[in-house]
């Protein structure tokens, strides 16, 4: 996830609001930085046996910036190699138009339906990877429903990967 409490957060957070212009690779590469500087930590826990749970990580970096104009997905990916790499990615998929319908959407960068689509292409050519173990999700659902097929997923993996090594994504 984005932590906007770090200075690196911070510029990141007045750059999502439209308060701050930064040139594209710039802005990619802090938002790695940002989720390096969470490596410690999510080791630590992990090491403890505790479930680290993310909202977004490098995929989401990966698609948004490759959905721009000039970048291709393996410069993009490079800076996040190395990475805590995680057991399950949880895919919610979600028709851009029904997004749209949510609240708040258009109020940060990117939210707009048409880069929204090149971002779902950049996800598709993401779950192509068959090292990564992606989940896709119907969003579309009851928060009920939605909330009992991730916990379920959640805990499928947990009990498979419990005395698995940590490995480190896309090396």
């Amino acid at each position: 996830p984005t932590d906007r409490t770090t200075e690196i957060g911070q510029l990141i957070s007045s750059y999502l609001g439209r308060e701050k212009n930064l040139e594209d690779h710039t802005i990619h590469l802090l938002f790695s930085a940002n989720r390096w500087e969470h490596v410690p930590m999510i080791k630590e826990k992990l090491h403890q046996g505790i479930t680290v749970v993310v909202d977004r990580y490098a995929f989401s970096g990966v698609a948004f910036t490759s959905a721009k104009e000039n970048f291709c997905l393996d410069w993009c990916k490079q800076p996040d190699v190395g990475l805590p790499k995680p057991d399950v990615i949880l895919f919610l998929q979600l028709s851009p138009e029904a997004a749209a319908e949510r609240g708040n959407f258009g109020h940060e960068r990117y939210e707009t339906s048409s880069f929204q689509e090149k971002v779902l292409q950049s996800f598709c050519c993401l779950m192509e990877d068959k090292t990564l173990n992606w989940k896709t999700v119907d969003a579309s659902k009851s928060i009920e429903d939605l909330h009992r097929e991730i916990k379920s997923i959640a805990e499928e993996t947990m009990q498979e990967v419990q005395n698995k090594p940590l490995e480190e994504l896309w090396k």
